[in-house]
C-alpha cells in the first residue's frame, strides 16, 4: 500500500508555531482524508525550524467505489401527469443517470425523487493534490504574512516542496509570492553541518535521509537527545540540570541537530537572588540553569546551551554565551544594589505616576483600593491580630517593587523582588511572602497562596479588577480577556475552596460594586448583576472541569436562573462545593436512584402550586380537615418527622444525614402517587389541590437544601 510523504521548507519558524502546526496537521489531515473516504494506517507529523513534514503510511490507490443516495426535487415538481418535468431532466442531467433510475420515497415533509448514485473511486494521487494546498493553507498562526505578491500567507516563505507517493514526485505547485514553488523529491539538511541538497528516494526513506543530512525532524527524539545531553552537560561540571518545561519545548522548536553546551559565568554573581539569575538564563537567554547536587540545591555558576551548531565549535559557542551572560548578570546586580538603597515603601509615590488603567487611575490609587478591599474581607473573616496588621501592610507594599530597577528591567519578576526587598528591608515574614503569594496563581498549574496574609490580599487585588474593569464596561468576550478576569475569577474561587475560607463573597461583590458606582458615575448599568453571573459561570466551569462534577449536579446546586439559589451559592462557595461533591458521590454509588424518582415528580409538580421555597414546616401550610386519603395523612406525618431531620443537616451540612431522611419517606410518597390509596393532585376543588400541592412543595423545600432535584436527569 502507497506512502505518502509531504515537507514544506521554509526559513526558520517561530518556535511557537512549530508546535502549533503539528498539532493543526494532527488533526486536520486524518479528518480530510477520512472526509475523502481514504483510509490509512498511520499518520505522522514531523517538523523543525525550516520544515513541516507530513508522513502517511498505508494508503489505498485509490478511493473505494460507493453508492450515494441523493436527494432531488418533490415529485409534485418532478413530474406532472406521470410524466418527467424540466425539474426531473435537470436532476437527472445533472447526477448523470437517466431518468429510468429515479425513484420516488416519501419523506417527513412528503415525497421527493432521490437517485442511488454508484460513484467510482478516484486515485488517491489525485486526491492528495487537491489536499496538501488544503493543508498548508488551513494552517493558523499569529502574526502570517504574505511574501511578495501572491495571496499565500505564512509565517516566513516557502523555499522548497517535497511531495512523493512511494518514490514517485506528486506534481505541486504552491505560488509563494512572485515565485512558483514546484514539488520535487529534493529536500535540505542542516544549515551548517550538511549544507547540501538532499534526494529523498522514496517517502519511506525520508527520516534516515534527514538524519544522514544532520536532520532529526522527529521532535520526540529532538526532545529525548536534549534532556539528555543536558543531565549530561550538568552531570560534567558536578551538578544537576534544571529543564523547566516551557523551555524545554520551546528548545525543541528551535534546533534541527541539537548538541549541548556548557558554559560559566563569575561565581561573584552567585549573590544575586537566584530567581534573578534563573530569568536572565531561562526566560531572556534560553540556558538551562544548573544547581549543586543535593538536597537543597542552590545555583552553580554554570548554564547550558543548546546549540544549533557544529559540535566541534562547542568552545566558541560557549564562549560567545558568556559573554552575553555576563552582561545581563551585571545588570542585575547594579539594579539590585541599586534597588536595595531604598526601602520598599519609600516606592510608594512612584506608583503614582504609574498608569493602572486610564479610567482607574494610577496603580498607587489601585493599592489604596486593595487596602481597603482587604480590611473588608478580613473584617469579615474575622481575622486577628497580628495577622490583620500584616495584611494591612502587605496589602499597602504589594505592587511597590513595580517600580524598581529590577522588575523595570525584568517585568517577569514581579512580587519576587518585592519579597526579596521586604526581607532586606526588615518587613515581617507574613508581609514579604504576601507580596510574592498575592500573584498566585499565575498560571493553570501554579500553586495557591499558602497563608491567611496571602490569601486575603490576592483576593482583594484581584477582586478590585474584577470590579473595576467590569465596572467600565469592559467585559470578555470570546478568546479575548486582555486583563485575563477569567483567570482572576477562577483564582478567587480557587482560593477559597483551597482555603476553606468561609467568605460571603457575595456581601463581598455587592460592596465592592455599590464603592465603584458610588465613584464612578459613568459605572456599567446592572454592574453586581454581571459581576455575580461571571463568577457563577466560573464556579459552574471549575466544578464541572476540576471538580469533575457532572453537569447535570451543577445546575443543581447553582440553580437555573434562580436567585435564591445564585445568592445562596456566592454566599457560601465552601457549601455549594461540598453539595456538588456529596451529589456526585451518591450518583455513582447508586444512592441517588432511591429518592430520585419520588423527590424530582414532586419537584416538577410543585411547580404547579405557589409555595414559598423556603417554608419546611407541614401546619403552617397544609389543612389535614382537607385530606381524602390515609396517604395525605401519611405523607403529612412523615414531613412533620422530616423537618427536624432537615434543619440538622442544614446546620451541620451533614446531608448524607438528609438524604437518608428523604429516603425514608420516599415509600410515603410513592404510595401518595401510585399507591391503592393513591391520590389525584389536581383535584377539582382548588382547596384540595392547593393543600396537595403544598404536601409536594414542602418535600421539594426539604429536598433544596440540598439540591434542585429538577434540574437533575435521571442517569
Amino acid at each position: 500500500m502507497p506512502s505518502f510523504l509531504l515537507e514544506v521548507g521554509t526559513e526558520e519558524l517561530p518556535a511557537t508555531f512549530v508546535g502549533s502546526a503539528i498539532a493543526q496537521w494532527q488533526a486536520l489531515v486524518p479528518a480530510t482524508l477520512s472526509e475523502q473516504y481514504l483510509t490509512c494506517e498511520l499518520v505522522n507529523v514531523y517538523a523543525t525550524p525550516r520544515r513541516l513534514a507530513i508522513a502517511i503510511a498505508g494508503l489505498p490507490d485509490k478511493q473505494p467505489d460507493r453508492q450515494e443516495e441523493i436527494k432531488g426535487p418533490p415529485a409534485s415538481a418532478a413530474f406532472k401527469d406521470g410524466k418527467p418535468t424540466k425539474a426531473a431532466e435537470g436532476f437527472a442531467r445533472k447526477q448523470d443517470v437517466n431518468l429510468e433510475d429515479l425513484e420516488v420515497r416519501p419523506t417527513k415533509k412528503g415525497d421527493f425523487v432521490f437517485v442511488l448514485k454508484h460513484i467510482p473511486g478516484r486515485p488517491t494521487a489525485e486526491i492528495l493534490t487537491e489536499l496538501v494546498p488544503q493543508w498548508i493553507d488551513k494552517l493558523e498562526g499569529k502574526r502570517f504574512m504574505r511574501w511578495g505578491d501572491g495571496d499565500l500567507r505564512f509565517p516566513r516563505p516557502i523555499r522548497w516542496l517535497v511531495a512523493l507517493l512511494d518514490g514517485e514526485v506528486l506534481p505541486l505547485t504552491i505560488a509563494n509570492g512572485s515565485e512558483t514553488i514546484t514539488s520535487d523529491r529534493v529536500s535540505e539538511g542542516h544549515r551548517i553541518l550538511h549544507p547540501d541538497p538532499v534526494s529523498i528516494p522514496t517517502a519511506t526513506d525520508y527520516i534516515e535521509c534527514l538524519r544522514s543530512a544532520f536532520v532529526e525532524v522527529d521532535p520526540e527524539r529532538r526532545q529525548s537527545a536534549i534532556v539528555k545531553g543536558v543531565k549530561t552537560a550538568a552531570k560534567s561540571v558536578g551538578g544537576e540540570a534544571e529543564i523547566p518545561a516551557d523551555l524545554l519545548d520551546e528548545v525543541v522548536n528551535l534546533v534541527e541537530w541539537p548538541t549541548a553546551v556548557v558554559g560559566t559565568f563569575d561565581p561573584e554573581f552567585l549573590v544575586l537572588p537566584p530567581e534573578v539569575s534563573k530569568t536572565v538564563m531561562v526566560t531572556h537567554q534560553r540556558y538551562f540553569p544548573v544547581l549543586e547536587s543535593g538536597s537543597k540545591p542552590a545555583l552553580k555558576a554554570n548554564f547550558i546551551t543548546i546549540s544549533n551548531g557544529d559540535p566541534a565549535k562547542s568552545q566558541i559557542i560557549a564562549a560567545g554565551n558568556e559573554r552575553v551572560i555576563r552582561a545581563r548578570l551585571a545588570d542585575g546586580e547594579f539594579f539590585y544594589k541599586t534597588d536595595l538603597k531604598k526601602t520598599l515603601e519609600s516606592y510608594l509615590p512612584e506608583l503614582e505616576n504609574v498608569t493602572f488603567q486610564e479610567d482607574l487611575g494610577s496603580v498607587r490609587d489601585k493599592v489604596n483600593r486593595i487596602v481597603a478591599n482587604a480590611d473588608r474581607i478580613a473584617g469579615q473573616l474575622q481575622v486577628g491580630e497580628p495577622e490583620r496588621a500584616h495584611i494591612k501592610r502587605a496589602a499597602l507594599l504589594c505592587k511597590a517593587d513595580l517600580v524598581t530597577q529590577m522588575v523595570y528591567e525584568f517585568p517577569e519578576l514581579e512580587g519576587i523582588m518585592g519579597e526579596k526587598y521586604a526581607i532586606a528591608g526588615g518587613e515581617p515574614e507574613p508581609v514579604a511572602t504576601a507580596i510574592v503569594e498575592h500573584y498566585l496563581p499565575r498560571g493553570a498549574s501554579d500553586r495557591l497562596p499558602g497563608n491567611i496574609v496571602s490569601q486575603i490580599v490576592a483576593l482583594a487585588d484581584k477582586l478590585d479588577t474584577l470590579v473595576s474593569i467590569f465596572g467600565l464596561g469592559m467585559l470578555p468576550t470570546g478568546s479575548s480577556d486582555p486583563f485575563a478576569l477569567r483567570r482572576a475569577a477562577n483564582a478567587v474561587v480557587n482560593i477559597i475552596w483551597d482555603a476553606d475560607l468561609p467568605l460571603n463573597l457575595y456581601q463581598i461583590i455587592q460592596e465592592l460594586t455599590t464603592d465603584f458606582v458610588n465613584n464612578n458615575p459613568n459605572a456599567m448599568l446592572g454592574l453586581v448583576h454581571h459581576v455575580d453571573e461571571f463568577f457563577l459561570q466560573r464556579i459552574r466551569t471549575l466544578l464541572q472541569d476540576e471538580k469533575g462534577i457532572d453537569y447535570d449536579l451543577v445546575n443543581a446546586v447553582l440553580g437555573d436562573e434562580d436567585l435564591e439559589y445564585t445568592e445562596r451559592a456566592l454566599k457560601d462557595l465552601l457549601d455549594v462545593r461540598d453539595r456538588a461533591l456529596f451529589l456526585q458521590e451518591i450518583r455513582d454509588d447508586g444512592t441517588l436512584d432511591t429518592i430520585y424518582e419520588t423527590v424530582n415528580r414532586s419537584t416538577r409538580l410543585a411547580k404547579q402550586g405557589e409555595l414559598d421555597t423556603a417554608q419546611l414546616k407541614p401546619h403552617a401550610v397544609v389543612n389535614p380537615s382537607l385530606f381524602d386519603k390515609s396517604s395525605e395523612q401519611a405523607f403529612f406525618e412523615g414531613l412533620e418527622a422530616l423537618v427536624p431531620k432537615t434543619q440538622a443537616a442544614r446546620e451541620t451540612r451533614n446531608y448524607r444525614q438528609l438524604v437518608e431522611a428523604l429516603a425514608e419517606i420516599a415509600p410515603t410518597v410513592g404510595a401518595f402517587f401510585d399507591g391503592p390509596d393513591s391520590v389525584l393532585v389536581m383535584d377539582s376543588d382548588l382547596k384540595v389541590q392547593r393543600n396537595r400541592l403544598n404536601l409536594l412543595g414542602l418535600l421539594r423545600n426539604h429536598a433544596r437544601v440540598l439540591a434542585d432535584f429538577g434540574a437533575i436527569v435521571k442517569s
